[in-house]
Parts: structure tokens; C-alpha cells; sequence
């Protein structure tokens, strides 16, 4: 199995799922994986598995962050959807322009 060594943020959105699945509350000290580079720099990552490949995302301070924040983040996304698609199916057909609505558009 192939086994990237990758940056949260270049990680796709199916990955990214499977990396929020798999850490819901976070990851702890049994998740980090130490890998040892060549040059002696040492680099922690928690690991996301897909069905061919193995990723090792890189940890940071902007990862905690990230995934703490995930869902308060993909919940606003999901009420902005919400408010645009409420608005989709209306008809304004038979309304009568205010002369407010009137002067707007002559703005434009």
C-alpha cells in the first residue's frame, strides 16, 4: 500500500472526510505517528487510510484547529445552503414593485 506524507490542507475532501470520521474529538497521543527525515528533522502525522493509499497528515497547531472546528464550520456552510435554497423555489410572479424596489434598480 502507498503511503503519502501530505499537509492537511492539500489533502482532498474525500480524505479530509475520513480524516474528520476518523478523529471526531480530536487525535491523541496514540494516533501521533514520529517519522524521522533524512536530514534529522523529526515529523509528527496521524494516519488516513483510503483503500489504496495511506496518509500520513502532518500535525500542527492549524490541524487541532481545523478539525475542532470542522463541524461548526461544515454547520454554517449547511445554513447558507439552507437560506439560498429556501429562496430558489419562490415565485414572484404577480407582485407588484414597491417604488423603493424601483429606485433600487436604478442604481445598478
Amino acid at each position: 500500500m502507498k503511503r503519502i506524507l501530505i499537509d492537511y490542507k492539500k489533502l482532498d475532501n474525500k480524505v479530509v472526510a475520513i480524516l474528520i470520521d476518523s478523529y471526531p474529538d480530536g487525535y491523541g497521543d496514540d494516533d501521533v505517528i514520529t517519522i524521522k527525515k533524512p536530514n534529522g528533522e523529526v515529523i509528527e502525522a496521524v494516519e488516513v487510510k483510503t483503500a489504496d493509499i495511506i496518509y500520513l497528515v502532518k500535525i500542527s497547531k492549524s490541524l487541532s484547529n481545523f478539525i475542532s472546528n470542522f463541524e461548526e464550520t461544515i454547520e454554517k456552510e449547511l445554513d447558507k445552503e439552507l437560506v439560498v435554497s429556501d429562496f430558489e423555489d419562490d415565485s414572484f410572479e404577480g407582485l407588484e414593485p414597491t417604488s423603493d424596489d424601483l429606485e433600487s434598480e436604478d442604481q445598478y
